[in-house]
């Protein structure tokens, strides 16, 4: 008599990759794929044409979405990397890449894979992502210094207020 299976055999699992199906079809192979099954149908009983319409639609939608959204994601990290490039010049603090808290001047913005990275004055680094505080830069007017601005005296000590009680007549 001989044996049906070893308990080796039966313990033994086949291991296979995970497939995506359809999703690793593209327009191209679809197509392909519809041409080869029309050129392929029983004249006599032909297939749905209505169903072959919906389902070149339905992809077609697919395309278009996925389209839009890669299209979408681009402006995102254009519009995240003009934002960081808008900070240069200005006091942030965040996490740095060694996970110290840091807060320094933004010199210059690297646009990474993982989005934009502030190069700071200290030459440490903060994601964008990781900036949790940002500080606005202070104009001439705010900083409150007056030594640079001139003088309205012109040493005559008349500073155009006529109410000093001057003898004028």
């Amino acid at each position: 008599m001989s044996a049906i299976g070893t308990s080796a055999s039966l313990t033994e699992s086949v291991v296979r990759e995970p497939s995506r199906g359809f999703a690793e079809v593209s327009s191209e192979d679809f197509m392909s794929m519809i041409l080869s099954e029309l050129t392929n149908q029983d004249p006599m009983e032909p297939n749905d044409t209505e169903a072959l319409l919906n389902q070149i639609s339905t992809l077609r939608n697919i395309e278009s979405d996925e389209k839009m959204l890669d299209s979408l994601e681009g402006m995102v990290d254009s519009n995240e990397f003009a934002s960081a490039a808008n900070l240069i010049g200005t006091l942030i603090s965040g996490i740095s890449e060694t996970n110290q808290r840091v807060a320094d001047v933004v010199l210059s913005v690297s646009n990474t894979d993982e989005g934009p990275v502030l190069n700071l004055f200290d030459g440490s680094r903060v994601a964008f992502e990781n900036v949790d505080e940002i500080v606005a830069p202070l104009t001439l007017d705010e900083q409150g210094d007056d030594e640079d601005a001139p003088d309205d005296d012109t040493g005559n000590g008349d500073d155009g207020d006529d109410s000093s009680g001057g003898t004028d007549g």
